[in-house]
């Protein structure tokens, strides 16, 4: 049997090639024939290794799903935190017939923090406020089925409402309606046109008071 010269591999079908690096035409360094050659992939384990190298796709989710479950869940003094925080924020009750000026005026206070309750009327801002018992109540005083004035009256005979400060706001602005409102019990008699914030500021005032 006839050994190959060196640098020759014979392949299973019986074909040869040379892995010895050849003289270039020009005489001057080597071919790099034999680097491009062993460092291409090789075609017949070249896929199954760029196989094995890629991660399964079924592996993915479960891996993912595993971190999921992994996530640690709120601590019980996290909660207690949470619902405190809901529990000592102020409230405040805006009654008015006018479903716009509730909307201003409620939108506003929530923005600034505040939890807000509305009532479309006096009869309806009395059982609000019973139920609710907000920090304070803004009233109209023009308003169908009872107005504010009667309706302030009712909340300060009753004991679970008589300590909650109420500010009248109305479109008007005469004087002997201001002291009807302020005999029936309001705190602060305000006019229409009012600024959100200037009503925030006599909410804060009234809160800080009542401190």
């Amino acid at each position: 049997m006839v050994d190959d010269p060196p640098g020759v591999v014979k392949r299973a079908n019986g074909k040869t090639f040379s892995c010895l690096p050849r003289e270039r035409a020009d005489g001057i360094g080597k071919s790099t024939d034999y680097d491009r050659m062993t460092s291409a992939p090789d075609p017949l384990t070249g896929p199954l290794v760029a196989a094995a190298a890629q991660p399964s796709r079924r592996e993915e989710p479960r891996r993912e799903r595993a971190t999921a479950r992994r996530a640690p869940a709120a601590s019980p003094s996290t909660r207690a935190r949470s619902s405190a925080r809901l529990r000592t924020r102020r409230t405040v009750l805006v009654v008015d017939d006018a479903p716009d000026t509730r909307e201003m005026y409620g939108s506003y206070l929530g923005y600034r923090g505040f939890g807000v309750f509305t009532a479309p009327d006096g009869d309806a801002a009395v059982e609000t406020a019973l139920a609710q018992r907000p920090d304070v109540i803004v009233m109209d005083l023009a308003m169908p089925r009872l107005n504010g004035i009667s309706a302030v009256h009712r909340l300060k005979q009753h004991p679970r409402t008589r300590n909650i400060p109420v500010i009248i706001l109305t479109g008007y602005a005469f004087r002997a309606i201001q002291q009807g409102a302020l005999e029936a019990g309001a705190d602060v008699f305000l006019t229409k046109p009012c600024l959100p914030e200037d009503l925030e500021r006599h909410v804060q005032h009234l809160l800080e008071r009542r401190a």
